[in-house]
């Protein structure tokens, strides 16, 4: 699992081919003068040995060719450094967009059983330790390769019997390092999962702080939060312990293989094989094979954690988006408003039955009302129509055109919403009006808002249309967030309408008013109307009255009145405490 994981990380590295090139030519030029620099300076050490007959000259010659190779060697490590950064921004940013434009494309299933806060944390915390273990990794990978080769080559012209020391220890420090590996790698899965799980949960409380201090819940949510947290911690403590012993380990081998080269070099220098500048400058290639090693594992930490994230992001990308739209669907265009639902049948879940055999024919420019208890199915109605959802089985059509073949992009601008939940984003009050035509005139947008009786408060905002909206518009009431949403809605004016508990979060007058805008925007319109307070929907043209996912009861509100039945128990439950 973790090499596919492995692999797309790379497939994304690559794409970024220039300057993955340009940091394998810094590492190479980089590395290969530091590696060179041990041989001039054995040489320079074999020029000093007798003290009595010290060639400063050639010392002199050494020391400057050194500190050349050096500081050219360091201006490449620098570059390295910096294209390595950028690499791994332009990979993370590659990965951040793609995860974006995969969550927007999935379906509303996706958003209802998954928690923000989670889904958040893997487009940030996750993608940032993707972001540190790509770029530790790749510094330490192209700059480990290249200085374990270029060492092992120049050991063996020194010496190749005392590189054999070397070669014989170096599996043993990969055997500790890939043991450990292997017990920290579900750790950080762990940690990871839990992080998102903690991430969600401090979403859910910070932003409904209003409903837990209203409740007392303060004491409640904290120990729930230092449940996770300390769940969290836990498998972050194990992750780093484990981690950890990796780099001592590998770091206890490396010594005890300086300590054998060093004798074994000494006994080569007394059977003159060897001479002491080379002993030095092969003590120091045996420092440069072992560093890369212990970099390499010490950066294990880095590369776990980012695995981790990265299988969390790649879960979400893997995930099935909503079809996309087919060549062969049909775009509407000046539809009528004719609906039909025919036989459908639809849950959420498989065990729990919700809608059976429902049929509904609704003609052009209608007024439906759809009232009943909570559950009854009244916004999943709306989910199927928008195709927020899919039927189970059974057809709906639109002007006699089967939903699904029709593409959703036309087939939900056929319709304008106006929800119970008001969602208004941080920007100025033109934009959240504007966002379903963002082409509109500051007029357009100003009889948008007259309409919807939202202009005179506009009016008395600081900055009038221009006014900044906080995050979730918290400078603003319920009310006028409610009445910016319905100007939405009345400036792109679709054939069809929705409105969802529209006038939920409004005073009475202000109701009155909106009652009487949204009676001329549905002139002409096939509007569907749910309702829990029933004195909203006296003018509509048809009530349906739903209970467990059947219609129960049907016609307008004097009729059903008539009936005594279901609507009429429903209506007047409204009086009875009043």
């Amino acid at each position: 699992m973790n090499n596919n994981i492995i692999k797309r990380l790379l497939k994304y590295i690559l794409n970024n081919k220039l300057y993955v090139f340009g940091a394998l030519v810094c590492a190479a030029f980089s590395n290969v003068l530091m590696i060179v620099g041990p041989f001039i300076i054995g040489k320079g050490v074999d020029n000093i040995i007798d003290m009595g007959n010290v060639n400063f000259e050639r010392v002199k010659y050494y020391a400057f060719i050194v500190i050349g190779l050096y500081l050219i060697s360091a201006a490449f490590q620098w570059s390295l450094q910096v294209l390595t950064s950028k690499l791994s921004n332009k990979t993370v940013e590659e990965i951040r967009s793609n995860l974006f434009e995969h969550v927007t494309k999935m379906p509303l299933k996706f958003f209802d059983s998954n928690s923000h806060g989670d889904i958040m944390a893997r487009l940030t915390g996750d993608i940032e330790n993707i972001s540190e273990g790509i770029y530790q990794s790749v510094t330490q990978f192209i700059t480990g390769i290249i200085s374990i080769v270029g060492s092992l080559v120049f050991m063996f012209i020194l010496n190749p019997v005392i590189t054999l020391v070397v070669i014989i220890m170096t599996p043993i420090t990969f055997i500790i390092a890939a043991f450990i590996t292997r017990k920290s790698s579900k750790m950080f899965s762990a940690q990871s999962k839990l992080n998102g799980e903690l991430n969600g949960y401090i979403e859910e409380i910070i932003s409904n702080q209003n409903v837990v201090k209203a409740f007392n819940f303060e004491k409640s949510s904290m120990e729930r939060f230092e449940e996770i947290n300390n769940k969290l911690y836990n498998s972050g403590r194990w992750a780093q312990f484990y981690s950890s012993l990796v780099n001592p380990s590998t770091r206890l081998v490396n010594n005890i293989t300086y300590v054998l080269l060093g004798m074994t070099g000494g006994i080569a220098s007394l059977a003159g094989r060897l001479s002491i500048g080379y002993i030095s400058s092969f003590l120091t290639y045996s420092t440069y094979f072992s560093q890369p090693i212990n970099n390499i594992t010490s950066v294990t930490t880095q590369l776990q954690s980012a695995i981790a994230s990265a299988k969390r992001v790649f879960t979400i990308m893997d995930s099935d988006i909503e079809i996309e739209q087919s060549i062969d669907d049909i775009e509407l265009k000046d539809t009528e408003g004719n609906v039909c639902f025919e036989d459908i049948t639809f849950s959420y879940n498989p065990q729990i039955p919700l809608i059976k055999n429902f049929s509904l024919k609704v003609n052009k420019g209608s007024r439906i009302a759809i009232v009943g208890p909570t559950g009854a199915g009244k916004t999943t109605l709306v989910n199927l129509l928008m195709r927020f959802y899919d039927v189970n089985s059974g057809n709906i059509y639109i002007d006699n055109i089967n939903i699904n073949k029709i593409s959703k992009d036309s087939l939900r601008k056929s319709f304008g919403m106006v929800l119970q939940d008001t969602w208004l984003f941080k920007g100025t009050v033109r934009e959240n009006i504007s966002y379903g035509k963002p082409e509109a005139s500051i007029e357009e947008i100003i009889n948008a808002a007259k309409a919807a009786n939202a202009h005179n408060f506009i009016k008395r905002l600081p900055k009038g249309y221009d006014t900044e909206l906080t995050e979730g518009a918290g400078n603003l009431s319920q009310g006028q967030k409610q009445l910016i949403t319905i100007a939405r809605v009345m400036l792109v004016l679709p054939s069809m309408l929705i409105l969802d508990e529209a006038t939920s979060s409004v005073d009475t007058r202000t109701e009155l008013n909106i009652q009487k805008a949204f009676l001329r925007m549905m002139e002409g319109r096939t509007s569907f109307i749910i309702a829990h307070r029933l004195s909203t929907i006296r003018e509509a043209d048809l009530i349906l009255v739903l209970n467990n996912g059947q219609i129960v009861e049907q016609g307008n509100h004097e009729q059903l009145l008539k009936k005594g039945g279901f609507y009429s128990n429903l209506y007047y439950s409204q009086y009875d405490n009043q």
